[in-house]
């Protein structure tokens, strides 16, 4: 196989790669291209990222950096489907907050988080691939904006409230199947597909394309990256086979029990199939919606 023009996944190139300040730059260009100002990362800080749990290390990722400004920027990779995510979220951004402030320090100090999220499956119900939140204070009577002071502006060095609030990002890659037109778009298909079109020219791509080669890994490293690949596909294809044969055997038994008990028959069952499969009981609870406590006494 020739790996000369073959780029390396940007999740596993976070979990080994983008923290060698040395690649600080990829991550720039994605963050300058996504929040439309230049992103210059001043340093990576502690995170959740390289977690023990055998599912976690090739499901999800994390890195946490501090920008120029001393903003906060969260860059997290899911694989695979959480029911849970939107509340995840706020909790990842509520966690920086009050972990980034000391204690006795007046809330002006609080630190502006962003959380950019990079999902690879069907979060939430909507037909976009790039979604952005945001905290606003809308009058209930008379429909406006609640505008900072002047003073408050001045001494806060932002001109909306929204700014001072964590804001979130989220792209749903897996949702992009067209000719990328723009240099976010041209990111999301780098993400999607691994790829990186040669007229590509959204910031970052240029130095991904280079620093990001599979030929550039030793052999050790590939395997490992081959493997990474090898476990993301078969864990989706063993939960979603699990869950749909586990759906219908329930189903099936539960036609003279009624809806209801058939479809906890069905959450029975597909959490018995995953579970001798070794999948996490959290991941169980998540796909079948009983509580742990259920799952173990299967």
């Amino acid at each position: 196989m020739n790996n000369n023009n073959q780029i390396i996944r940007f999740d596993w190139a976070m979990k080994r790669l983008l923290r060698n300040k040395a690649n600080f730059s990829v991550l720039e260009g994605l963050l300058t291209t996504l929040l439309g100002e230049r992103i210059v990362i001043q340093k990576l800080l502690e995170s959740e990222s390289n977690q023990e749990d055998e599912f976690d290390k090739y499901n999800r990722v994390d890195m946490l950096a501090e920008d120029s400004k001393g903003e906060l920027v969260l860059i997290e990779v899911q694989n695979n489907n959480e029911y849970a995510y939107f509340q995840r979220m706020l909790f990842g951004t509520s966690k920086l907050v009050t972990e980034y402030i000391n204690r006795g320090e007046s809330y002006d100090k609080v630190r502006k988080v962003y959380s950019v999220n990079i999902v690879y499956f069907s979060l939430g119900h909507g037909t976009d691939f790039v979604y952005h939140g945001k905290t606003e204070f809308r009058g209930i009577h008379q429909g406006d904006i609640l505008e900072l002071t002047p003073f408050q502006k001045q001494t806060f060095k932002v001109d909306t409230v929204s700014q001072l609030y964590p804001e979130y990002y989220i792209l749903k890659v897996n949702g992009f199947n067209q000719v990328a037109k723009s240099p976010l778009e041209e990111w999301i298909y780098y993400l999607n597909t691994g790829e990186i079109p040669s007229s590509a020219t959204a910031p970052g791509l240029e130095e991904a394309r280079e620093r990001l080669k599979l030929d550039s890994m030793t052999k050790d490293e590939l395997a490992a990256y081959y493997r990474h690949l090898d476990n993301i596909v078969i864990l989706r294809d063993n939960i979603y086979t699990e869950r749909e044969e586990g759906r219908a055997e329930g189903l099936e038994e539960g036609l003279n029990k009624g809806k209801e008990e058939g479809v906890r028959e069905a959450n029975l069952n597909n959490a018995r199939n995953l579970k001798k499969l070794g999948v996490a009981i959290d991941i169980i609870s998540q796909a079948t919606g009983l509580s742990k406590e259920e799952i173990e006494k299967l």
